[in-house]
């Protein structure tokens, strides 16, 4: 991997971590400013948010994240398109429910310029480890 390359895998590494934790933090600013205008937010359970939408969710505390755990197992890029492979793995109440997440991961994010947006999520919850 050339140093250009890393250079940006380390940069998108950074941009998750910042977006994660504005959910958690509840800074709901810095996570619109990681978003591009036309972000698509998958749920767990396949519905789908626009950035409007969801932000909207957000700050009326339909959604409030307690901890968020988000290992990064790849980063692809291919041209000016990132693909984050990995997990996301969260304690969280949805409407008033406490709510454990383990999922596998996909976020999606594109370079405009020489910046980076968050464009488009999509999770899928993983089988509970066979005891």
């Amino acid at each position: 991997m050339d140093n250009a390359t890393a250079a940006e895998k380390y940069k998108i590494e950074t941009l998750e971590a910042k977006r994660y934790q504005a959910v958690v933090d509840g800074d709901y600013d810095a996570f619109e400013g990681l978003c591009h205008q036309r972000l698509v937010y998958t749920h767990s359970l396949g519905d789908r948010d626009t950035l409007s939408s969801y932000l909207e969710k957000l700050r009326k505390g339909f959604y409030r994240y307690h901890r968020i755990d988000h290992p990064i197992e790849d980063i692809v890029l291919i041209g000016d398109t990132a693909l984050v492979l990995g997990q996301m793995n969260a304690d969280l109440t949805v409407n008033g429910t406490h709510k454990t997440l383990a999922n596998s991961a996909l976020s999606v994010w594109i370079k405009e310029g020489e910046s980076w947006k968050f464009l488009a999520y999509q999770p899928t919850p993983r089988k509970p480890a066979a005891a």
